[in-house]
């Protein structure tokens, strides 16, 4: 077996400039030659966890199978690697100093002054090393978060530089940065020079410029990028703007990156796979689409449908990929479900195909997701609930069905019928961080379910994250009226699903976190065919 390679991927100038798109990309361009590729995520804020954090600021919080909450790059590492991480891949400021920390009261570093070098430094790599040998990886992609010169990252790059010495050769660096360009059309590189000198000033000398541009690097400007960063021209990349991420990887693949670094690294292909380049051939030949909505309430109208987006990446993506498999994509109505507590949902949701409701937590806009609901469910419209979509489906058909119209959830406080209540074990619990029922579990599926015929087995593993559940007391009179409970892990629900409808389908799980390019979350892809279905016959 080789000896691990390192690939630390680092950024500069600004951030969001992609740089676990291109981690991942060049990782599963190493995965089409061969190689076993495992991936690390450095995040320099003190949280511990993305698990607290607002949507608002972050984006979506990713939930990994051991319950880990880590920031959304780790599921752009697993859609495109097509692996499950752990919580160990997620490396934070908050982790390092809380293990460097208990380590000093334990007595580890007795007699010893603990400092930022060697001990914080030592962790860091420990962590990594620890990683690499765990996941039995050949090829160890290190994205260091934030932008390089950040007093936040600075114990990690210091961390880079010491494993560059440590593993002179078998370590190579990509630096992510921006050439904007000017009104006249020139592209500017001043903000690549600066960002370069400020990495070499802490010690590191990348071995590839990947530059973010909204065009492709013209040949004069990846010749100046080479002259003033010191590196060769075929180290320059031109990381242009493409229409889907997805193309990411044959974009590096044009230029021979994933070959330049294996060149480096002293590698050579094991094998040539084309998955990735048959999975861009059938997107690009999908003509057929569907509208559908997403009912969401982390919208906050002024910060637009691009920070929407984020906050449900991992539904976003889950629905491409099902549009892959069912030959028609999903063109997405982002809903406010605010809004429809003031407009009818006959105006809002009149042209949709399909509606869905994704999780969340609170009781803001809960009463327009519940109107969505009630609409799909009326109205013969295909539905998917996640989460608290499922919850509300399940308050809503106890209004509206059974006839219980102060049913509720204990979450939005007391009620005379709790259908959704607190899970025994989050009683007490006064901690809020990491305390939810997290990652996987298993549910048994019942025969002659919607749920047996879109899984195609008996047991299933999805990933969780709630404190609230479905009162088992209210179960059987739900079953009575026509809801049933098709998925259960031991006495608790798992899946709610309506027999007579064209497909309603709710779940306590995510699908949405195991799905992949090229093979779908089976509630997503099953979802995508009822809507493509009802807009055929709608002509």
């Amino acid at each position: 077996m080789i000896s691990v390679r390192y690939i630390v991927v680092t950024g500069g100038v600004m951030s969001g400039l992609g740089k676990g798109i291109t981690a991942a990309s060049i990782g599963r361009m190493l995965m089409e030659r061969g190689y076993k590729v495992t991936a690390i995520k450095i995040d320099p804020y003190i949280n511990i966890d993305a698990g607290l954090m607002s949507p608002f600021q972050h984006g979506e919080v990713f939930v990994l199978k051991d319950g880990g909450e880590v920031d959304l790059d780790l599921g752009n590492y697993e859609r495109f690697l097509d692996v499950e991480l752990t919580r160990d891949h997620n490396i934070t400021t908050g982790k390092i100093y809380k293990s460097v920390i208990e380590k000093e009261r334990r007595g580890e570093y007795l007699g010893k002054t603990v400092q930022i070098i060697p001990h914080i430094t030592n962790e860091i790599k420990e962590r990594i090393r620890n990683v690499a040998r765990e996941s039995g990886c050949e090829v160890c992609l290190i994205e260091v978060g934030g932008t390089v010169g950040d007093i936040e990252s600075m114990p990690f790059i210091e961390a880079m530089r010491q494993l560059r010495n440590e593993e002179m050769g078998n370590i190579a660096f990509v630096h992510v940065t921006l050439a904007p360009t000017t009104t006249d059309g020139e592209q500017k590189t001043k903000p690549t020079q600066h960002s370069v000198k400020e990495m070499r000033s802490l010690g590191l000398q990348p071995d590839i410029v990947a530059v973010r541009c909204t065009r492709p690097l013209r040949d004069e400007t990846k010749s100046k990028i080479s002259l003033f960063c010191d590196v060769p021209v075929e180290g320059v990349v031109s990381n242009h703007d493409v229409d889907d991420v997805y193309k990411v990887p044959l974009l590096l693949e044009e230029q021979r990156t994933p070959l330049y670094l294996m060149k480096m690294l002293r590698l050579y292909p094991l094998e040539h796979r084309t998955d990735w380049v048959e999975l861009i051939e059938k997107m690009v030949s999908i003509n057929d689409s569907v509208k559908m909505a997403i009912v969401g309430k982390y919208t906050a109208g002024s910060q637009g449908t691009t920070h929407m987006e984020d906050t449900y990446l991992s539904i976003r993506e889950a629905l491409k990929h099902a549009g892959i498999g069912a030959g028609a994509w999903p063109r997405i109505a982002w809903i406010d479900a605010e809004d429809l507590e003031h407009n009818p949902p006959e105006e809002v949701l009149k042209d949709v195909d399909g509606i869905l409701v994704p999780g969340g937590f609170g009781a803001r806009g809960t009463a327009g997701k519940m109107e969505a609901v009630r609409y799909a469910r009326e109205k013969g419209v295909p539905y998917l609930g996640i989460c608290f979509g499922m919850q509300l489906a399940v308050v809503e058909f106890a209004k509206n069905v059974l006839g219980l119209k102060e049913a509720s959830s204990t979450e939005f406080g007391e009620t005379p019928h709790p259908v959704i209540t607190i899970l025994p074990e989050q009683e007490g619990v006064e901690d809020m961080g990491a305390t939810m029922r997290l990652g996987n579990y298993d549910t048994e599926l019942r025969e002659g379910s919607i749920a047996k015929r879109i899984y195609g087995k008996d047991l299933i593993v999805e990933r969780h994250r709630h404190r609230y559940e479905v009162n088992p007391d209210y179960v059987d009179e739900i079953e009575e009226k026509g809801m049933i409970f098709t998925g259960k892990n031991r006495n608790r629900m798992e899946i709610a699903e309506i027999p007579d409808h064209p497909f309603f389908f709710s779940t306590q799980f995510h699908p949405e976190m195991k799905s992949r390019p090229g093979r779908p979350s089976p509630p997503f892809l099953a979802f995508v065919e009822a809507m493509k279905e009802r807009a055929g016959t709608r002509g």
